[in-house]
């Protein structure tokens, strides 16, 4: 389900409202322990938390006219949804957050590489996401980021630079 709006607040504004004090909530959350350098914005056409142009000119790879996504919230058909890039790119942090979820929520963890589904609002982990938030940096998450998807010249079509011969005296 593709979110209305073109702004962040027009996309808080226009989520389904059984689900707009969760979903509200669940942004102000994220956005309180959001770690410096990352910023709310309008990524894939949905509301992301970024490392803006500002701060990492070279965008996501994938579109570079987007800034670097890190993480996001959707209002989908059956459920909200978070999105956590650094949970994709971190193992250790992956095995920490699927630990600690059992002893924030009753519901049973739905969970894809990147995406928790919530499909019953008052499921939704308000701490547990906020503590999470506060777990990687953005210098941190550039550096992952780089490390593991920024793309890397291919072999074989390395320059060829020419230098000057140097001619050996004869002896």
């Amino acid at each position: 389900m593709k979110a209305i709006g073109k702004t962040v607040n027009e996309i808080l504004m226009n989520v389904p409202k059984d689900r707009l004090e969760a979903f509200n909530q669940l942004h102000e959350v994220i956005l309180k322990n959001l770690p410096r350098g990352f910023e709310a914005g309008i990524s894939y056409g949905g509301l992301g938390y970024v490392i803006p142009h500002s701060l990492y000119p070279d965008g996501y790879h994938c579109k570079p006219s987007e800034p670097l996504p890190f993480a996001g919230i959707a209002s989908q058909k059956n459920s909200i949804n978070f999105y956590h890039m650094g949970m994709y790119a971190d193992p250790q942090l992956l095995k920490w957050f699927v630990n600690e979820y059992p002893k924030h929520s009753k519901s049973k963890l739905d969970m894809g590489k990147s995406c928790v589904r919530f499909k019953k609002p008052e499921d939704i982990p308000f701490r547990l996401i906020g503590d999470l938030m506060k777990k990687m940096s953005a210098k941190d998450w550039i550096a992952k980021y780089e490390a593991l998807y920024k793309p890397k010249p291919k072999a074989g079509k390395s320059k060829v630079v020419k230098t000057a011969s140097v001619k050996k005296p004869l002896t």
